[in-house]
């Protein structure tokens, strides 16, 4: 039988001998070449081709669960900032744990991010609850709350304690606000808006360096200003397009941003406002978000994108079916 095309033992020898001294011990090409009497060119073939036949083997510790490779194809493929996908072996558990999960890796970018000058927004959602349970470290700096809570669900998630919760860490100054999310009319909106606790976080909306927002879809049970709307109101919505919501903010397919009567009644930061933040961390997981947060990245609102690997799968697709302009 031929040998020819086969690696020999010796070959073997001789390319683990070169890849150790490149890998481990850190020597240069071209001593590794002097050293066995071979080209630097060589040396570098014999490299790619040990990584190529497995005989060495790239790995990488990460202190944080993350998904690399996932994380650079989403990044490119919307030309994000950061993407963050929580890998799958991280994955594999119930909604409440994997939204701790995605928590803890929200809170390990915001901590490593944030510094002194910034003054951070905070949305009303679960997942930037859980990631406020998770935040051990912060710089001095304002928190300020973004949009309004739903009603009935704030002794469960104590959300309205989340900003407080945040400022805390730091030692900086809360701006909360102590009201529902879906108002019944504009003119309820326009009375509480100038309530002067309210007012004082609506000031501060314009002085905003980073915010962290949940991505939601318009379904039920992923929105929860879905949730928090009558049943006509949000077929109406839905009839106009939308796919997305982020801090009572909606979206189309397309990313592009909706006006509707919704915009009259919640009390949240306005669209335009929240376009001029330059950091924008969103949280946006599990599969039936998928599309919701293809639509949020075409909106070129977000700059780091916190995910799973489930979704992030997902959201690939959707990507390669359309790609973002």
């Amino acid at each position: 039988m031929s040998i020819k095309g086969r690696r020999l033992p010796t070959d073997t020898v001789t390319a683990a001998s070169i890849a150790h001294r490149f890998y481990v011990q850190g020597r240069a090409k071209l001593e590794i070449a002097e050293e066995f009497g071979l080209s630097r060119f060589k040396v570098a073939r014999i490299l790619t081709a040990a990584q190529e036949t497995g005989l060495i083997r790239i790995e990488f510790d990460l202190p944080v669960p993350v998904d690399l490779p996932l994380s650079a194809e989403i990044r490119a493929a919307y030309g994000l900032r950061r993407v963050l996908v929580l890998n799958r072996a991280q994955t594999k558990t119930d909604r409440i744990e994997l939204r701790r999960r995605i928590g803890a890796l929200a809170a390990g970018l915001l901590t490593e991010i944030a510094t002194s000058d910034d003054v951070i927004g905070l949305a009303w959602a679960r997942s930037v609850n859980a990631m406020a349970e998770a935040v051990r470290s912060l710089p001095k700096c304002p928190i300020v709350q973004l949009c309004g809570v739903q009603a009935g669900m704030d002794m469960r998630d104590r959300s309205v304690e989340t900003v407080g919760r945040v400022a805390a860490v730091g030692g900086g100054d809360a701006y909360p606000i102590y009201g529902p999310l879906v108002l019944p009319d504009r003119r309820t909106n326009d009375i509480l808006r100038k309530q002067p606790g309210i007012a004082e976080t609506f000031e501060q909306f314009q002085h905003l360096t980073k915010a962290v927002v949940s991505i939601g879809a318009w379904l039920p049970g992923e929105s929860t200003v879905y949730d928090a709307l009558g049943q006509a109101e949000r077929e109406s919505i839905g009839q106009r397009g939308a796919t997305a919501e982020v801090a009572a903010r909606l979206f189309d397919a397309d990313g592009n941003a909706l006006s509707t009567g919704l915009a009259h009644h919640v009390l949240a930061i306005h669209h335009d406002q929240f376009r001029r933040v330059p950091e924008v961390i969103a949280i946006g997981y599990t599969k039936p978000k998928a599309k919701a947060i293809d639509a949020v990245l075409r909106s070129g609102l977000v700059t780091t994108l916190i995910t799973d690997a489930e979704a992030a799968d997902l959201i690939l697709h959707h990507a390669n079916q359309r790609p973002p302009r």
